[in-house]
């Protein structure tokens, strides 16, 4: 689904976070951040000493085959496939590895998988999310919104 697009990289992440362990609030990732293809927003905050994530806003939050919201038709549970996208947490367990990187886990709305990631800040307004699907590496960039 092209409203996804964004995801499949973007389950490739990493977030920025403070040398002593502490996520540091001004310098940090939290805020609005579009995806590089522009498809959707996410919002990250603080959640004790980790980083979540969730989508606040799709291009196209309907989905033009079922005239409904979207929903995480993608994902193998039955009981989570029909859950809205908007709303949907993608990480809750990004950690502090390094001087402006978080590293933990995404979820990938294009295919209803969980991949291991990392999140580092480059920027006031930039934020490089990467990661690997076996030897398959990638990221993208993402730009501050509010």
């Amino acid at each position: 689904m092209a409203v996804r697009s964004g995801f499949v990289v973007a389950a490739l992440v990493a977030l920025a976070l403070s040398p002593t362990g502490a996520i540091a609030q001004s310098a940090g990732p939290q805020g609005t951040w579009l995806t590089q293809a522009g498809d959707a927003k996410v919002r990250i905050k603080s959640c004790g000493n980790a980083l979540c994530g969730s989508i606040v806003w799709l291009k196209t939050p309907i989905d033009p085959n079922t005239g409904k919201p979207q929903v995480d038709d993608k994902n193998a549970d039955p009981q989570l496939a029909s859950r809205p996208i908007i709303g949907l947490q993608i990480f809750g367990d990004m950690r502090p590895v390094s001087q402006g990187k978080w590293s933990g886990h995404i979820y990938n709305a294009d295919d209803g998988k969980t991949y291991e990631s990392s999140i580092s800040h480059t920027g006031p307004t930039s934020l490089r999310v990467e990661g690997c699907v076996g030897t398959l590496c990638g990221g993208e960039t993402w730009t501050l919104t509010r």
